[in-house]
């Protein structure tokens, strides 16, 4: 683990930034990139929109409508994973990640493109500040991406699924506007607070296999490492 220093403290925001700069540094002239989804990983994208002024040949994959969106203004270019479906890094943030770089994501609604970029690229770099970094997942309502159809009758298997792992969460449906918050994908999702995820591996399997379930924020097994800024500078985490 490496830390490079800074000379004052600095805001959570101030922090995202820097591990997007960081990770900035990681691409490289024709690179085919996966771009995340969220405030952390816009910084990440703005930055790279400097590069691209100032000639960095790259193709970005986007997670989300509003990344597509910002990094049209910002004049990266945009391809798919119809026309390349291998990629060279993707760039994302998570909204937890414990000290085996077991990710909770989705918070910002994306999680199901964001794991098909990901799970697409020879390196996933995860950027964050110290704040998203916990002993054991769980702090951050779990989501959960579902099909409009039969709700409830989704809900009560994800409470079994749950209840065989000892666990009894909150689930709520997640609300924008008085109605269901719908993903890119036209799905809604439920958030389940555990406060502590108990088997995060067995979790994912489980959840991954009810009927009605599209995929889950559990990221196992995918990230390459965390860029993670802190007060005192930024770190670099790879799995222990």
């Amino acid at each position: 683990m490496s830390a490079k220093k800074v000379s004052a403290a600095k805001s959570a925001d101030e922090q995202k930034k820097e591990a997007a700069l960081e990770a900035l540094k990681l691409v490289k002239p024709g690179m085919s990139l996966g771009l995340g989804t969220g405030s952390t990983a816009n910084h990440f994208i703005r930055a790279l929109g400097e590069k691209v002024k100032e000639g960095l040949e790259v193709r970005g994959v986007p997670t989300s409508r509003a990344t597509a969106e910002l990094a049209k203004e910002l004049g990266i270019p945009l391809t798919t994973l119809g026309d390349h479906p291998f990629l060279d890094l993707c760039v994302d943030g998570a909204d937890e990640f414990d000290d085996k770089l077991r990710l909770i994501k989705g918070g910002g609604g994306a999680l199901l493109i964001e794991k098909i970029v990901a799970t697409s690229a020879k390196e996933v770099v995860i950027i964050t500040d110290e704040s998203k970094r916990v002993k054991t997942l769980g702090k951050f309502p779990l989501p959960i991406e579902i099909v409009n159809m039969g709700i409830k009758a989704t809900a009560w298997k994800l409470e079994r699924a749950f209840r065989m792992l000892g666990m009894n969460p909150k689930m709520v449906l997640r609300m924008k506007d008085g109605q269901a918050f719908r993903t890119d994908m036209g799905n809604v999702i439920v958030d389940a607070a555990c406060d502590e995820i108990k088997e995060p591996e067995r979790l994912e399997f489980m959840l991954n296999n009810i009927p009605g379930v599209v995929n889950n924020g559990l990221f196992i097994g995918i990230a390459s490492r965390v860029i993670m800024a802190t007060s005192k500078g930024t770190q670099e985490i790879t799995a222990t």
